[in-house]
C-alpha cells in the first residue's frame, strides 16, 4: 500500500475526484483508495459542486472538460469552501493563462506516482 502523508497532514486523505470518462475515473479511483485515501467521483461540474455542498473534502481533484461545464468551476466551488483544488487536464494549456491562485494544474497524460506528488503539492499549496 503506497500512503500520502504531507507534514501538515497525518491522517487518510479525502478527495473528490471529478472525471467524465468513466473508466479513468474508475481507475483513478481505486489507485487513490489504494493508496490509502478516501475517494468519492463524479462525472458532472454538477455533481461534483452537490458532494462539495454535502461532504467534507482536503482535495479536489478534476478534469479540466466537463459535459456541463469545466474544471474552474468545481475549482472555484471548491476554493470557496476552502478546499484545495488539482487539475488534471489534456488541455492544460487552456486553463493556464486563466488558472486562479488556488488551482494547482497538471497535463495529462500523468503517472501514477506523479499524481501523488502532484496531489502532495497541491495539498501544500
Amino acid at each position: 500500500m503506497i500512503a500520502l502523508m504531507t507534514s501538515t497532514q497525518k491522517s487518510t486523505i479525502r478527495i473528490l475526484f471529478v472525471e467524465d470518462d468513466e473508466e479513468v475515473r474508475s481507475l483513478i479511483e481505486e489507485f487513490l483508495t489504494d493508496a490509502g485515501h478516501k475517494v468519492d467521483t463524479a462525472g458532472t461540474v454538477a455533481q461534483g459542486c452537490s458532494l462539495l455542498d454535502t461532504r467534507k473534502y482536503d482535495l479536489a481533484m478534476m478534469n479540466g472538460r466537463l459535459p456541463d461545464g469545466t474544471g474552474l468551476d468545481v475549482a472555484q466551488k471548491a476554493h470557496q469552501l476552502g478546499v484545495k483544488s488539482l487539475m488534471i487536464t489534456g488541455y492544460a494549456y487552456e486553463f493556464d493563462r486563466r488558472c486562479p491562485d488556488y488551482l494547482t494544474i497538471r497535463q495529462k497524460p500523468i503517472r501514477m506516482s506523479n499524481l501523488l506528488q502532484a496531489i502532495e503539492n497541491a495539498l501544500k499549496a
